[in-house]
């Protein structure tokens, strides 16, 4: 895709380790992750939150009470 080859790879890796530190490259990799499956489930799967009305049924005894 972008011509990426071993040592262009490498050099990338080690600009990382530099920057970031050995420390924190798990946690880089593990929040890189969840972004990435979470962009995934939002564009492929359905809406998390139902935005329908629901249908409000009327209790036998709250009725019951009005009409005394």
């Amino acid at each position: 895709m972008f011509g990426f080859g071993v040592t262009e790879l490498i050099l990338i890796l080690v600009i990382v380790i530099i920057v970031f530190g050995a420390g924190k490259l798990p946690e880089i990799g593990a929040g890189l992750g969840k972004g990435i499956k979470n962009f995934k489930k939002a564009t492929t799967g359905e809406d998390e939150i139902d935005v329908t009305p629901e249908k409000k049924e009327i209790d036998e005894d709250t009725e019951e009470g009005k009409e005394e």
